[in-house]
């Protein structure tokens, strides 16, 4: 039976099924474990955190009447079982293989869509493939190929940002336990879903500045066109083709082209507003700077009436509080930039300092390692890259093998 009871009544032994509140400063990674080490107990007691979700029939129970609220026992299905080619490895590890298959991607993904441009019928069954590499490097380190996939060029923005919400589809569909059929689904969704713009004129499209209000009413029919062209394909699952219709929808009824509300927005289609949103927030383009990615998800939370909460909180699950690449500033005084996420916590990635904040001035570049036993370090803030002026971010978290 699943219970939700408050923090302070929580003791080792309970089975932690869930955490409420304040995810933003939620201190573990997981949020399923059994409750047995009072250092953790510990820090459930001093962060934000007011209430938990706790699973009697998996670990103690509370005394009678300190429960708010009982729930019917959820079943999570079985982990996956990993192949060889798809177990947990370091960025270090990763991020050359990334790369080989971004450049594939972005030619592959250039071929098709261009395919879609002449007007001729769009073949996706050659993207599965392509869906199914990308996921094994997700499997691998979601870090590493997401990462990378940010680093754009205005020749090659629409087709980059298409695998990049193709990695982040993958990720977030795991981090929610999707079936292997559903996390393909959720892939192939993210990598067509701006398959439309196409049909937008290049001059439009490739504009260097603020489109007029014809330019973005003309842009704002690309998930139609998208969903035209799809139709053409009987092999294409209505979830993929939802995602290229309806992945600018809100919550609110604010966005299009249909101005559906809440329910009325699929399930795949809202999360794949979330992952179309934080790549293009995160992005350099010609006319603005991409947001930080910490800032970026910490802008995002704000949105209430647009993204889908629950979702965006499986989402930065799976990204990290402070995604790779994050400017954060440290207690000692230090900045440096987040090079890879921690198995333990949100809250403990692998950070590279490079500059004294106190001194105003480099200094030699040291990895940190927050989640390392008796670190005394730990992140004290987020940076605003424009406000340092640092020229090689990109060469500080980008850690060739």
């Amino acid at each position: 039976m699943l219970k939700r009871i408050e923090a302070s009544h929580l003791k080792t032994g309970m089975y932690i099924q869930e955490f409420c509140g304040s995810w933003l400063e939620h201190p573990f990674w997981r949020s399923q474990f059994l409750l047995s080490d009072p250092e953790d107990l510990r820090r459930i007691r001093e962060s934000a955190l007011r209430e938990v979700w706790i699973d009697t029939e998996r670990g103690l129970d509370v005394s009678d009447g300190a429960s708010r609220e009982e729930a019917t026992r959820i079943e999570l299905p079985p982990p996956p079982v990993l192949r060889p080619e798809t177990r947990p490895v370091s960025m270090r590890a990763e991020v050359d293989r990334a790369a080989k298959i971004c450049a594939r991607s972005r030619e592959s993904i250039t071929s098709m869509f261009q395919e879609a441009r002449m007007g001729r019928t769009v073949e996706i069954e050659q993207a599965v493939s392509l869906v199914d590499e990308i996921s094994d490097s997700v499997m691998r380190n979601a870090g590493a190929l997401v990462s990378l996939a940010r680093l754009k060029t205005a020749d090659n923005y629409t087709y980059m940002h298409s695998v990049a919400v193709c990695a982040l589809m993958i990720a977030l569909a795991r981090q929610l336990q999707f079936d292997e059929e559903q996390v393909r689904n959720a892939g192939l969704a993210g990598l067509i879903h701006d398959l439309g713009k196409m049909r937008i004129p290049p001059e439009v499209l490739n504009k260097n500045g603020k489109l007029t209000d014809a330019e973005f009413d003309l842009m704002k029919t690309h998930p139609r066109e998208g969903y035209e062209i799809l139709k053409r394909n009987q092999t294409v699952s209505p979830e993929v083709m939802d995602v290229c219709l309806s992945h600018h929808e809100k919550l609110d009824g604010s966005g299009y082209p249909r101005k559906l509300k809440g329910d009325q927005i699929s399930l795949f289609a809202r999360m794949g507003a979330i992952c179309d949103v934080y790549d293009a927030i995160t992005s350099q383009r010609p006319y603005k700077s991409g947001w930080d990615p910490a800032e970026s998800l910490h802008k995002m939370s704000e949105w209430r009436g647009h993204l889908d909460m629950y979702l965006f909180r499986a989402f930065v699950k799976g990204l990290g509080i402070y995604p790779v690449g994050s400017l954060v500033r440290l207690n000692s005084g230090r900045i440096g930039v987040v090079i890879e996420q921690s198995p333990k916590s949100l809250l403990t990635p692998r950070i590279r300092v490079f500059f004294s904040a106190r001194g105003n001035s480099r200094i030699p570049p040291e990895i940190v390692d927050l989640a390392r036993s008796g670190c005394p370090e730990k992140i004290v803030a987020r940076e605003e890259p424009e406000n340092w002026n640092f020229q090689d971010l990109e060469n500080l978290w980008v850690i060739p093998a």
